[in-house]
């Protein structure tokens, strides 16, 4: 029998961290493996509607609730030429890809991808090239999706039948500049200069819009974080957000390290939101730049099955990583790190959202299913919506290979003033004992526990696969409260949700 530790938290409904954005719950896009052509598009599909969308799929992703998709890339948008994936499909042209040395068929683009998102609740976060192309090519992508007519590129997309504009309101500008795989790689005066001018340009045609602009690809870069406080220095006033890029992995089967990495994204959330702030001070600006973690999620497992894919193929089986159920441990800590950091962190995107590193699989002409990473996403994103509390937590701690004092709770708490609801994510990292975890949340007078789900497994590599769901979560954790005080078993290596609501009303 495993043995049982303690730990203490305290909730307080006036200890508001800030507003959840929902658009922490944002995924990706990219044309990139089987994404779009066998994911979200697959015309000879039994489920395709008649525009070739896989209604399995969509059912699926209408399952998160997810609130923003970032589109078309990725490394693929520092090559891409919008304007050839709209129009007539059989005009439009089949491309190299270079990013991943595919072949671009291009019978999915811009359009398609609008109305796909509209289906699935989604609105559009759209990336301009800024590798081989810059502020020309951007102020006309910007005029055909935006503006309302009466000029040639508006003109041309009523011509493709949408007569109205489209309205896209979260731009990227462009993607991962500093690394050396990127197309047009830029130092970061040089990403700074054309973002600032690029995002100028794009600003006088919708003044409304919100921009993104590249940070650091990761926090190994030589650069990082000067590349963000440079980038930041030259385009202050034209951007509004930075990206932050981030993928986990455990090469080295090393759980307890693996886990901890929690901490080394909450360090780089730290990190770049001084480096805004700093800058912000320097330029004795008003304006405050959030965060858009644009890229994040594990992205391992299939590298070296991804080195014998061969070039030039079309839609090839790329970076399709089979989650196991320690994965959706990591996975449950890195958004409860998100929901703690809601007050510089505004919008989040994991990478990818369709077979390629996602959360839901598919078979060409078969079934859709989802990974053991598709459940902390799903209720998280259903759930976490309201004011993050802060938590303070008491844990015991253990060290790693990478971390010392590595607490072994992970928790953040959402309350839902409208619906009079307090939800608590806990994921426990200790892979051999259950935590009694003891929770005040006597501010939240008249409440009772409605719901306490648990994803736990015996099996920390066990995965799921089209035939069979061998991780998914039950609802009967064992959470007690009395007279404000929460009494919680977290069972070993679980991930948890705790739904407290007012009953008195």
């Amino acid at each position: 029998m495993s043995n049982v530790r303690k730990a203490k938290m305290v909730l307080d409904k006036s200890y508001i961290i800030a507003q959840v954005d929902n658009r922490i719950y944002g995924s990706f896009i990219e044309h990139l493996g089987r994404a779009v052509y066998g994911g979200i598009y697959e015309p000879n599909h039994p489920e395709a509607d008649k525009h070739g969308f896989r209604k399995d799929v969509m059912e699926l992703v209408k399952g998160l609730q997810v609130p923003i998709i970032r589109y078309p890339g990725g490394n693929m948008v520092s090559g891409y030429n919008w304007e050839d994936g709209v129009g007539p499909k059989e005009d439009r042209p089949r491309r190299l890809e270079l990013a991943w040395q595919t072949i671009e068929t291009n019978q999915f683009g811009l359009n398609e991808f609008v109305e796909w998102s509209k289906k699935v609740n989604a609105e559009v976060m759209m990336a301009v090239n800024l590798g081989t192309r810059g502020m020309d090519a951007a102020r006309n992508l910007i005029e055909y999706t935006n503006h309302p007519g009466g000029t040639y590129w508006s003109e041309q997309r009523k011509s493709h039948g949408y007569k109205n504009p489209h309205a896209i309101k979260t731009w990227c500008l462009g993607n991962e500049m500093d690394g050396p795989w990127q197309i047009g790689q830029k130092t970061p005066y040089e990403y700074g200069r054309i973002a600032k001018e690029t995002g100028k340009v794009m600003k006088l045609v919708d003044p409304d819009i919100e921009l993104v602009a590249c940070g650091s690809s990761n926090t190994s870069m030589p650069s990082f974080p000067e590349y963000e406080a440079t980038t930041l220095d030259v385009a202050y006033e034209e951007i509004d957000y930075i990206s932050l890029h981030q993928y986990y992995g455990n090469n080295s089967n090393d759980t307890a390290n693996y886990l901890a990495k929690s901490l080394d994204m909450d360090h780089f959330i730290h990190t770049v939101t001084s480096t805004c702030d700093y800058i912000k001070a320097k330029h004795r600006s008003k304006k405050t730049i959030h965060l858009s973690f644009d890229e994040w999620n594990v992205w391992y497992h299939s590298r070296e099955q991804d080195k014998k894919i061969n070039h030039w193929q079309i839609a090839p089986p790329q970076l399709e990583d089979v989650y196991n159920f320690e994965d959706a441990l990591l996975v449950g800590s890195m958004l409860i790190t998100f929901l703690n950091h809601a007050d510089r962190v505004k919008m989040a995107c994991m990478a990818q959202l369709v077979n390629v590193i996602a959360p839901i699989m598919t078979e060409n002409n078969g079934r859709a299913w989802k990974q053991t990473i598709y459940y902390p996403y799903m209720y998280t994103s259903k759930y976490g919506r309201g004011h993050s509390i802060k938590p303070i937590l008491s844990s015991p701690r253990y060290d790693s290979k990478d971390f010392t004092d590595v607490p072994y709770i992970d928790s953040a708490a959402v309350f839902n003033e409208e619906k009079e609801e307090l939800v608590i994510f806990i994921v426990n990292k200790n892979v051999h004992d259950s935590i009694y975890l003891s929770t005040d949340i006597r501010s939240f007078e008249g409440y009772a526990v409605v719901e306490h789900v648990v994803l736990e497994h015996e099996n920390l590599k066990a995965v799921n696969t089209s035939t069979g769901e061998e991780v998914r979560p039950h609802k009967s954790g064992a959470s007690i409260l009395n007279d404000g005080l929460l009494e919680t078993r977290l069972t070993k290596a679980s991930w948890n949700m705790i739904r407290i609501q007012n009953v008195t009303a």
